[in-house]
């Protein structure tokens, strides 16, 4: 692997013309694919194998032609205080509302209030259901505008009027201003890293590039593999944050050996040999990780781990051939200002502040061990009280119209008229289908926790009848669950009395259904995801109980994490300082995105650190000098790529949603533990503990596994043999 990737590395350096044309090239074609490729749409959401996909599913077949993934609006009117909307001046406004709503190019229907019986029973509230007959990623411009124009004049008549439902989404998702705050904060640590404008530059600019090239092809391949505009979210923030990593690690292992008196040609090549033989590995276990979240059978999530993996693809692409690229272009101006100025290279000093922590931890490695276990384990507590769910509306900032809309509906009409469950009943066969759906929505009625019953609406032949049921308590809410467990608990009862069968949908149902999936999923996906990590950083450390080790520490960052996340998001502990204003259940994805995206991460910063200390033990030190010496030249550069990787996703926690929030919140903790408490204190810690242990492999698996050369023992052969002074650069090494 080693000697592949120098060979790489130098003809990158030599063919710089060449790589960088074909990267132009590359970007260029995917380009022109992205704006010729008809633009993306509403991406249909599906979860095989739930009860609420079936019921969904079943009334795409039996109502043919409804517009069930058409965008809608729930317009509320709320009457002034003291005042009823059926009194005549506030019924003429809200008509008024109405008759105007229904008047857009777009609409379907607007529903009277007054006629469809949409008015609480105190009179104070109404609401209007304003259907389209596109999604809401399709809706233009002018009929956003026309909606909220329309709100505007019925709120002149004195009405308070709030809209939610999905009309009012944007259709964007994080970005802008989250992507600008973290590129802005990864090259303020990259100048302090490399203390100059062309190596902070390199990275970034590099790690651009494959964000362009991963994101114009999800455009192009939109239409052809079903990708939507959310698709891609994932792939931007991994792809920018792996992107300056990888970069990051190769331009420092080559000013590394530009140090130690190398020409520019061969420093490039030994950093592709040896950097860059951790970049594949750490890349492919992003890959794993991501690729696996097709276990969890969710179609979008699939798609979301492919796209992004992709984007790591191309970063760890750009990171062996265009960085080294680059570097020959310009091979002297990503070294240090005073290199440059004073013709001498400064050699890493043999007590840097790596050094110096290692020696700390190798000092007190069991004190340092409880310290970091229990410390994490202390976090991780509130996640036995995790909650899973679906946050809606609630969890919106006060300030926008949704969340108002949300609470006025609440207080009118009660707290589980924000997530009504649809029952559909098949009574197809069935002797007399209109009396089957009588019985069973007169039981479902009867159950504990139901407020009202809809009357049923039939389909065209009759076999088939929906009707919404409102539960007496919020969508959120555990009752809730127990709700939607009870009526489905009834079904065999029901089924034998008339014949006809039904199933429980809506979005509260599907959101307590992916929730369960989920759960259920999260073992396997592990189990997966963890063993085929382990095995490659078996190929990579040669080791038994380093991937075992790197296993365990992943799973303490990871519950942490989602530790913290609980208690702030859903036990409110300190979510002010965030701008969360409701607290509520953990979104159901959750955890799969912190085990999936932080197991990758967590493996990127175990193979960087380790495969240095692994290095120096194979050239022949000592087991604890091993660790200091890997530490040293690489404790800099990893505090540096975990800064960006954390700045990257800090930038989402200002975002307004509050699901974007709390994945960006969630990914930023999991960085910021696993990186210093885990790789930096526990790896240490254990690696001193077990001496030469560490390196232990039983002798059957040795002859298994397929020799890679990570460390770059092949390679050290042949550096002997190069001069060691630069004369490319006139420069001299110096140590400090």
């Amino acid at each position: 692997m080693a000697t592949f990737l120098y060979r790489v590395g130098r003809l990158a350096f030599r063919r710089r013309w060449y790589v960088a044309l074909v990267w132009a090239a590359v970007l260029a074609a995917v380009g022109l694919g992205a704006l010729k490729a008809p633009g993306a749409s509403d991406e249909e959401f599906s979860m095989p194998g739930i009860e609420s996909q079936k019921a969904f599913d079943l009334m795409e077949e039996r109502f043919p032609g409804a517009s069930a993934d058409g965008a809608t609006a729930r317009v509320v009117f709320v009457a002034p205080s003291g005042e009823k909307v059926t009194a005549a001046e506030n019924k003429r406004a809200v008509e008024q509302a109405v008759a105007e709503l229904a008047d857009g190019t777009q609409v379907a229907s607007a529903v009277d209030p007054f006629q469809a019986q949409a008015v609480s029973k105190d009179g104070t509230t109404a609401y209007s259901t304003v259907t389209y007959k596109v999604g809401s990623n399709d809706l233009t411009d002018a009929s956003r505008t026309h909606l909220e124009q329309a709100i505007d004049q019925a709120r002149d008549s004195g009405l308070t009027v709030e809209a939610g439902g999905t009309a009012m989404e944007d259709g964007g998702g994080a970005g802008g201003l989250a992507e600008v705050i973290g590129v802005a904060v990864a090259a303020v640590v990259l100048l302090i890293t490399f203390g100059s404008l062309a190596a902070a530059g390199l990275p970034l600019l590099t790690a651009l590039i494959g964000v362009g090239v991963s994101m114009a092809a999800v455009l192009a391949l939109s239409d052809a593999l079903g990708l939507s505009t959310t698709t891609g979210t994932l792939a931007m923030m991994l792809g920018l944050a792996v992107g300056i990593d990888y970069a990051l690690f190769v331009v420092s292992r080559y000013r590394e050996e530009r140090a130690k008196g190398r020409t520019p040609q061969e420093a490039t090549a030994l950093a592709v040999g040896t950097a860059g033989s951790a970049v594949v590995f750490a890349g492919l276990t992003v890959v794993i990780a991501l690729a696996g979240l097709a276990v969890v059978g969710i179609p979008m999530l699939t798609k979301m781990g492919l796209a992004a993996a992709g984007a790591v693809v191309v970063a760890v692409l750009i990171a062996l051939t265009l960085v080294p690229a680059f570097l020959g272009f310009w091979p002297n101006a990503v070294l240090p200002r005073r290199a440059r100025k004073s013709g001498r290279i400064e050699a890493s000093s043999e007590n840097n502040g790596g050094t110096r922590w290692a020696r700390f931890v190798l000092r007190r490695p069991l004190p340092v061990l409880l310290l970091g276990v229990v410390g994490l384990g202390a976090l991780a507590v509130p996640v036995t009280d995790l909650q899973l769910g679906m946050p809606g509306d609630e969890a919106k900032p006060t300030s926008t119209t949704e969340r108002r809309a949300y609470d006025a509906l609440a207080e009118g009409f009660g707290p589980g008229f924000n997530g009504p469950l649809t029952v559909v009943v098949d009574a197809k066969g069935d002797d007399d289908p209109k009396a089957a759906a009588e019985t069973i929505a007169k039981e479902i009625g009867a159950t504990e926790g139901i407020v009202s019953v809809s009357p049923a609406r039939f389909n065209d032949v009759g076999d088939t009848a929906v009707f919404q049921v409102v539960p007496s308590t919020a969508p959120t809410d555990e009752k809730t669950k127990d709700l939607v467990t009870a009526i489905r608990g009834e079904r065999p009862g029901v089924e034998s009395e008339t014949g006809a069968s039904f199933e429980v949908t809506g979005t509260t149902a599907l959101n307590i259904d992916i929730s369960d999936k989920v759960q259920a999923a999260l073992v396997p996906y592990l189990v997966v995801v963890v063993g085929l990590a382990i095995v490659l950083l078996l190929v990579v450390f040669r080791s038994l109980l380093v991937p075992l080790k790197a296993a365990l520490g992943f799973l303490l960052s990871v519950l942490a994490s989602l530790g913290v996340v609980v208690l702030v998001f859903q036990q409110g502990h300190g979510a002010e300082l965030l701008g969360v204003e409701q607290t509520g259940p953990i979104m159901s994805l959750m955890p799969i995105f912190l085990v999936g995206i932080v197991f990758g991460l967590a493996m990127d910063y175990e193979v960087f650190l380790v495969s240095r200390m692994r290095e120096a033990y194979v050239h022949g030190e000592s087991p604890r000098q091993a660790v200091t010496s890997g530490f040293r030249y690489s404790a800099r550069v990893v505090v540096a790529a975990a800064l960006i990787m954390i700045a990257v996703f800090a930038g989402f926690v200002g975002e307004s949603d509050s699901m974007i929030k709390m994945i960006g919140f969630g990914l930023a903790s999991a960085v910021l533990f696993d990186a210093f408490v885990v790789r930096m204190a526990i790896v240490l810690a254990v690696l001193a503990l077990l001496g030469d242990k560490a390196w232990w492999l039983p002798k059957w698996l040795d002859r298994l596994l397929p020799r890679v050369d990570v460390e770059g023992e092949a390679l050290s052969h042949r550096s002997e043999k190069e001069p060691a002074p630069d004369t490319t650069a006139d420069l001299e090494p110096v140590r400090t």
